[in-house]
């Protein structure tokens, strides 16, 4: 490669990827689907020993579902398939994301992804190091509250129920009421879980794959754009492309993690072009020379502890820094 390809070129490199199988589609929706049942039914009337790693297969599942829905709202998964709409929305409200306020979120967060201004839609704010200084005690607690640890852990009630389902109705009643009828959904069947199973078996079938499932969500949506070397930009800096495979890492993962998660890991090259399938992206990162040296981190304890001290955007330095 003599001269790197940037901007349109970059991009225009990327679209003979938008192709899509609708057999490989339709094959990706249906097998998750049978995965994900078959692991809710050996919830049922097994032992615990069985019970728990089902539960926890289940979530990692429903995760999968959750990056199938992911692809298509952005186009890239049997968009124009009337039952794939159908089947996807209902995935939306199981999994707490109803399809108005993450369309609306995410394709903000594609638009504007990694402009200072926009860090808090779609995504986890992001302050300088000045706008910490500056900002007043009470607000510098709630900055690194939204960024802590425990918030990521518990994104099933923090990120998905809280933030997906309430603020979002409270800011658009008319526009985001997919969001009570998730919960409405959600705690209806918890309720009836409970009423001809018991606790445990709501625990198992329900709670804990979604406590799996969000956890993750929001740890990938989280380490995907606050790694070590990311890049944030002011509004006159920023450029598409170059967020986008600057600001976005490559999560490296093992085979049974890339399918649990779809390829989410290929983040650089799905900011680049958010219609390429997720099963194209590895293709993708083969024959585009430029997007084989990306920023890399992965779910390894050092790269997880690497990402979560960071708090704050040195502008200076071009780099996010911790605290201490």
């Amino acid at each position: 490669m003599s001269v790197p390809r940037v901007g349109k070129a970059l991009l225009a490199a990327t679209l003979p990827f938008e192709t899509e199988s609708a057999q490989r589609s339709w094959f990706a929706v249906l097998s998750t689907l049978a995965v994900y049942g078959t692991c809710l039914w050996l919830v049922f009337g097994t032992p615990l020993w069985v019970q728990i790693p089902a539960s926890i297969i289940a979530g990692l599942t429903q995760l999968r579902l959750f990056a199938l829905f992911h692809d298509h709202l952005h186009g890239a998964l049997l968009a124009k398939s009337k039952p794939a709409q159908w089947i996807m929305s209902a995935v939306g409200l199981h999994v707490l994301a109803p399809r108005s306020v993450w369309k609306e979120t995410h394709d903000f967060h594609h638009r504007n992804n990694g402009k200072l201004e926009w860090t808090s839609v779609g995504s986890y704010l992001v302050m300088t190091t000045e706008q910490y200084d500056a900002a007043s005690a009470a607000e510098r607690k709630a900055y690194l509250r939204a960024r802590h640890p425990l918030t990521i852990f518990f994104g099933y009630v923090l990120v998905m129920m809280a933030g997906m389902c309430i603020a979002a109705f409270r800011r658009s009643p008319k526009r985001h009421w997919g969001g009570p009828l998730a919960l409405v959904i959600h705690f209806g069947i918890m309720g009836l879980l409970i009423w001809q199973y018991g606790v445990l078996i709501a625990l198992f079938a329900l709670v804990i794959p979604s406590m799996v499932d969000h956890m993750l969500v929001a740890y990938l949506f989280y380490a995907q754009h606050n790694f070590p070397e990311t890049r944030f930009y002011t509004r006159s800096e920023w450029d598409y492309t170059d967020a986008a495979v600057n600001g976005s890492s490559y999560m490296v993962m093992g085979p049974a993690m890339r399918w649990f998660c779809a390829n989410l890991g290929y983040h650089h090259i799905h900011h680049l072009n958010a219609r390429i399938p997720f099963y194209r992206l590895p293709e993708a990162m083969a024959a585009i020379e430029e997007l084989q040296s990306p920023h890399r981190t992965s779910l390894a304890l050092h790269d997880l502890v690497a990402c979560l001290r960071l708090k704050r955007w040195d502008a200076q330095n071009h780099r996010m820094v911790p605290n201490d």
